[in-house]
């Protein structure tokens, strides 16, 4: 996808960056506080040769830094950056577009650690306050 990074539109060159499920699965378990290889392994289930590559790619993109923790034996954990926070508005959005078109059963809940109530995103026009999605856009091309 890395092909993507280069073109005009924003959302092209985000996905270029965070397009695939491991990568956005392991931002949601950064968010969540995670930040050591086996604990990502262990919550994702993921061939280690894989999340190797993942963990490469968020950290050269700048969403993960990586930070030393032990040197005998060397060992890293991986902590968000000031891009990598700011992607939580990004997973709530697909989360709550999930609910809304693949909720049903038993489903993973998120709450705000400081009131206990259940996080339900709206994402709004800043300039109009208007939900996005409730009003038809354009697409400009660049100038």
């Amino acid at each position: 996808m890395k092909n993507l990074s280069n073109q005009p539109c924003l959302i092209a060159r985000s996905l270029a960056l965070v397009g695939d499920a491991w990568s956005m699965l392991i931002m949601r378990d950064a968010h969540a506080g995670l930040t050591r290889f086996d604990e990502f392994r262990k919550s994702l289930g993921i061939a280690p040769t894989m999340l190797t590559a993942r963990l490469s790619a968020l950290t050269d993109d700048g969403l993960l830094e990586k930070r030393r923790y032990s040197e005998r034996p060397p060992r890293d954990e991986y902590v968000l950056t000031e891009a990598g926070r700011d992607f939580l508005p990004v997973l709530f959005a697909i989360g709550a577009w999930g609910r809304k078109h693949r909720g049903g059963g038993k489903v993973t809940r998120f709450f705000d650690a400081e009131t206990g109530t259940e996080i339900d995103p709206v994402t709004i026009d800043r300039e109009t306050g208007a939900p996005v999605g409730t009003r038809p856009i354009r697409v400009a091309a660049p100038e």
